[in-house]
């Protein structure tokens, strides 16, 4: 049974500051519609009752999830059509690179500005400096965290087997895309399969992997090549010509944490904390990196600093995730005030045009 429905982020709260993947994840579209306009005009609300619209009349959809609230969507993809519909402040890169029609609807013209008081926009105004602060509060703070994660991994790139290393890249390309290359090269579609969030690491990886025959699992730590090794899993398949869904990590989008050849019905994809999964089905597997490139006793042999480092990581981690938590709670506050000057008929009657164009 084919899935209808696929669930991704294409946004992220990171180390580096938001980051986004909409270029890529958009690219292809014959129609890509924009939705702008302030918080709590109904642009996600529109959004959401447009995919289950799509989905009772059986068509696939995308389903691209907010990180500050991962209930919430930023945008859609309808499959099929060919259709991307999409909030305005998070679709950067897209109008650059797209070859086919991108159409504007302003939710702006449902806000009658005369329910707003003079002193509920100085404090929107407040509210949107706090959320500002919020924001670069948890990208600091995550960016901290990066450089532990960087001590960290240290430990064990000092240690690693190179060769070893190497020798199991090439036993994968192999066992993966010796019989599956073409002439014309392909271009990976770029994605995060999870996010950090308000209330801590979120992933959509169970699903993602759902209706595939082989998962690998690649197990070890920080460091012991699992990114790099999947970097290098992305290009050769980008090189032979195999599709290639390729998933950045939510914290340090520079890292790959999964890849997805849909025409080979394979992922590998790092499965350590805070995405850890173990093998429950026929067609799973374990690739341990730690005990393949790593010297025996290295853990033990530096417990006492890894652990140390693991503490101060962890905490940098709690205390972005509480700025997180923090600037869901000031975009609320605004969502409110946009709401309740929000008139909702002229919402619908957008909502009304979109449907009649997927139909």
């Amino acid at each position: 049974m084919i899935e209808q429905s696929s669930h991704y982020f294409a946004r992220g709260n990171t180390a580096l500051g938001a980051h986004f993947l909409y270029q890529s994840a958009f690219s292809g579209l014959n129609t890509i519609f924009v939705l702008n306009g302030p918080p709590g005009t109904g642009k996600s609300t529109v959004i959401r009752s447009l995919a289950d619209s799509l989905l009772k009349r059986g068509q696939h959809v995308q389903h691209f999830h907010s990180p500050l609230r991962s209930e919430e969507l930023d945008g859609i993809i309808a499959t099929e059509l060919k259709v991307g519909i999409v909030e305005g402040q998070v679709c950067e890169g897209i109008s650059e690179s797209h070859a086919g029609d991108i159409i504007y609807i302003d939710f702006v013209e449902a806000l009658d500005n005369s329910r707003i008081s003079s002193e509920q926009q100085a404090t929107i105004e407040e509210l949107r400096g706090k959320l500002a602060d919020a924001y670069t509060d948890a990208y600091d703070t995550f960016l901290s965290a990066l450089r532990i994660h960087d001590e960290w991994e240290k430990y064990y790139i000092e240690r690693m087997d190179f060769t070893k290393a190497d020798d199991i890249m090439q036993q994968l390309i192999h066992d993966l895309f010796a019989e599956h290359t073409n002439d014309t090269p392909t271009t990976g579609r770029h994605l995060f399969f999870g996010a950090a969030t308000p209330k801590g690491p979120f992933d959509f990886i169970q699903s993602l992997t759902a209706q595939l025959d082989r998962r690998i699992f690649i197990k070890g730590r920080p460091g012991s090549g699992k990114s790099t090794l999947l970097k290098k899993l992305a290009s050769t398949a980008e090189k032979k010509g195999i599709d290639v869904q390729v998933y950045h990590c939510g914290f340090d989008p520079n890292s790959l944490d999964m890849l997805i050849f849909p025409k080979l019905s394979t992922a590998i994809f790092d499965s350590t904390a805070p995405h850890e999964y173990f093998p429950d089905r026929d067609g799973d597997e374990i690739l341990d990196m730690y005990t393949l490139t790593i010297p025996p006793g290295t853990d033990e042999a530096y417990a006492t600093e890894l652990s140390a480092i693991q503490a101060r990581y962890s905490a940098k981690m709690k205390e972005a995730t509480s700025h997180l938590a923090l600037a869901e709670a000031i975009d609320s506050q605004l969502k409110a005030i946009y709401t309740a000057a929000t008139n909702f008929s002229i919402v619908e009657k957008f909502r009304l045009e979109l449907q009649n164009v997927m139909e």
